[in-house]
């Protein structure tokens, strides 16, 4: 498979982890848009949120402990962050394979974008 995301989460190519355990690894993105910018990806290849089933629940509250624990561990959890999940064109993800951001270390104010083009 030509996953950018498989690829990181097997070592093929490097990242600057911030949390990784059975199913979730946080890397920080390449491309920041918020002084705190790191991804939340499963270990499992979902292409997106749409490909989610009910055997995957399990996975998704994964990433959203993963997520706790990676906002306490950057010191945002206590100001606030935001986790975003981008999904199909419309939605402007072009890493298919799901994934969300996770942005603090700042007011964010309004966002009415987050491309995955930055990848």
């Amino acid at each position: 498979m030509d996953c950018l995301f498989c690829k990181i989460v097997e070592g093929t190519i490097p990242s600057n982890k911030v949390l990784e355990n059975d199913h979730v690894v946080v890397f920080h993105d390449i491309h920041p848009a918020a002084p705190t910018h790191v991804l939340i990806v499963p270990k499992k290849h979902i292409a997106s949120m749409n490909d989610v089933t009910a055997e995957d629940m399990l996975l998704i509250g994964e990433i959203h402990m993963a997520a706790q624990e990676a906002a306490n561990g950057l010191g945002v959890q206590q100001s606030g962050y935001r986790l975003i999940n981008n999904c199909g064109q419309d939605g402007e993800q072009t890493v298919h394979h799901l994934h969300y951001h996770l942005l603090g270390g700042t007011r964010l104010g309004a966002l009415t974008s987050l491309s995955d083009s930055h990848q």
